[in-house]
């Protein structure tokens, strides 16, 4: 049985919480409300139902009242022509109408005296109704204020639902920019180095390979004629004015020239050596 208890405790609970958070407190005081303005409605039909027996009782006795004036005029008339019976026979008659007329008058008072408290109720309920919609509308306001209210702090400072998915999608969005941009410098590096090949241009690598070989020998000639301006090493050899081997060539031209025959001489001037060596 214990069981049973904790586990219907549990399930109270439980559908209590759900409730509590499905539950508006404006629509619950717009329902109050209409279920009080259907209860006024009620006390003021049976404040109109009674009013309306009253009515019925007063129409009731004015007519028995009216009978009763008419049996006591034919009882005087009957003594006036000597009509005995008559007079008797009206008179009798008259007695059961006071009977009902008294029974009548009896109803009607208890008649008018509950439509009275009726109508004393139905005021007051009015007025508790009145009163209960002003308070109910003083209590929406202040609620809705209050919920726009807390929906703006907590805007504010971040700890919405809605705001916070917004919050979490910036730093999302920032943490992939930041990414990116490391990502595209590390290419960028790694390209400027030669340790990738960028495919959108030009395949080339022989003119890769002597550009590469063109920016070392420029370095390795700037680093000798540093050094030859600091006097540490001799001016590189292209950039003396003359080559040390001019000389020795001029020399060993002349020596040929002078052991050649002038039939060699005339035969070298109609056709000139080429460069290569071929005539």
């Amino acid at each position: 049985m214990s069981v049973m208890k904790r586990m219907s405790m549990i399930f109270r609970s439980k559908a209590n919480k759900a409730l509590d958070r499905m539950e508006d407190p404006r629509e619950t005081l717009d329902y109050s409300y209409q279920r009080q303005l259907e209860m006024l409605q009620k006390v003021r039909r049976g404040v109109a139902d009674v009013a309306t027996s009253r009515k019925r009782l007063e129409l009731q006795i004015n007519q028995l009242e009216q009978q009763h004036n008419k049996l006591t005029e034919q009882g005087r008339k009957a003594l006036q022509v000597g009509r005995e019976d008559l007079a008797r026979a009206a008179l009798e008659r008259r007695a059961g109408l006071d009977s009902q007329l008294n029974e009548l008058r009896t109803q009607y008072e208890q008649l008018q005296a509950e439509e009275e408290k009726l109508t004393l109720a139905s005021q007051r309920l009015q007025a508790k109704v009145d009163a209960f919609r002003t308070r109910k509308e003083t209590i929406k306001a202040t609620y809705t204020a209050a919920e726009a209210q807390t929906k703006i702090n907590e805007a504010f400072s971040g700890i919405s639902e809605e705001m916070g998915d917004v919050g979490l999608a910036i730093q999302r969005a920032e943490e992939k920019t930041e990414t990116m941009k490391a990502r595209a410098g590390a290419i960028d590096e790694l390209l400027a180095s030669g340790a990738l090949e960028d495919f959108t241009g030009p395949k080339d690598d022989i003119q890769a390979e002597l550009d590469r070989m063109g920016a070392t020998t420029g370095v390795e000639l700037e680093l000798e004629r540093m050094k030859a301006e600091l006097g540490q090493a001799p001016a590189p050899k292209q950039l003396e004015k003359g080559a040390p081997d001019a000389q020795p060539q001029q020399q060993d031209a002349a020596q040929q020239a002078q052991q050649q025959t002038p039939q060699q001489a005339q035969q070298q001037a109609q056709y000139p050596q080429q460069p290569g060596g071929g005539q």
